[in-house]
């Protein structure tokens, strides 16, 4: 990456030592600048990384849309255009130039993409939920999709499945915790919150403090909680399930589950990791 100036966040500066967005003109320094290229993610899943072969920042499932800035040494500097993070992807991960948007998304928590429109076939994918897919042709309750043939049920032709966030986080009850991830072998509690929100069609960021900063309107102290609340704590998110109960994505039991919200803040406060930080309503 370039030198990010202070105040910006080095998650949403699309600009590294060589390119830069054409809108960062005359912020990024003697670099090229450019529009990039839109490119879709055509791989079930690919780590979106702080820096070629570095740590995991967050997680993109197949179909997201990217703005390609540049592709080198094996990686794409990539920008998602869903929530604006910027950082690299391994370039194989990237569907061919001109490879569609996804016409159907996956509904339930994980399902596989199989070579044949039958159970005994042969699976060639694993898609997590929210992933999408190019639906070819469909007959005899199959999918054939640009990924395999999937099980129709499986798929909403809308990436907008609902209106109740929590009910879609539910879809993704005892998925193991992963941190960084947004649902391919795991997910983190920002990566809970963040595709609950995008399959209801609202903007959401990656990380938890984008989150508690930016989404909805905070709360104050001695307002009631209801269902869809977000709850903070440094590092932390969880959705508000119902009185007295949350469901996050979380390290004490290592899954996605259900929780008493008095209990996780006794918990978290016993474990040394601070007090509720903000309370936020969609």
């Amino acid at each position: 990456m370039s030198p990010v100036p202070a105040g910006e966040d080095r998650r949403r500066w699309p600009a590294n030592t060589r390119v830069a967005a054409l809108r960062l003109k005359g912020r990024a320094g003697e670099v090229s600048h450019t529009e990039g290229t839109r490119r879709v993610l055509g791989a079930a899943a690919a780590d979106l990384l702080a820096a070629p072969g570095g740590a995991r920042d967050r997680q993109l499932l197949r179909g997201a849309a990217l703005r390609v800035y540049e592709i080198h040494e094996g990686h794409a500097f990539v920008e998602a255009e869903y929530d604006g993070y910027t950082g690299y992807v391994v370039a194989e991960a990237l569907a061919p130039e001109g490879a569609p948007a996804p016409s159907a998304w996956v509904a339930i928590r994980e399902t596989l993409a199989w070579e044949a429109p039958k159970a005994r076939a042969m699976a060639q994918a694993r898609l997590s939920f929210g992933a999408g897919v190019t639906v070819l042709g469909a007959a005899d309750g199959w999918a054939e999709t640009d990924a395999g043939h999937v099980p129709l049920s499986h798929l909403s032709q809308s990436a907008v499945q609902g209106a109740d966030p929590v009910a879609l986080a539910e879809r993704l009850l005892g998925l193991p915790y992963l941190w960084g991830a947004n649902g391919a072998g795991g997910i983190d509690c920002s990566g809970l919150v963040q595709e609950a929100c995008r399959a209801c069609g609202i903007d959401c960021p990656g990380d938890s403090d984008q989150q508690a900063a930016e989404l909805g309107e905070a709360l104050p102290e001695e307002a009631p909680l209801r269902r869809g609340d977000l709850v903070f704590w440094k590092g932390h998110v969880a959705w508000v399930s119902g009185p007295d109960r949350i469901l996050h994505a979380n390290a004490h039991t290592m899954s996605v589950a259900h929780e008493a919200l008095s209990g996780a803040i006794h918990r978290i406060a016993a474990a040394g990791e601070g007090p509720v930080t903000a309370r936020r309503r969609l």
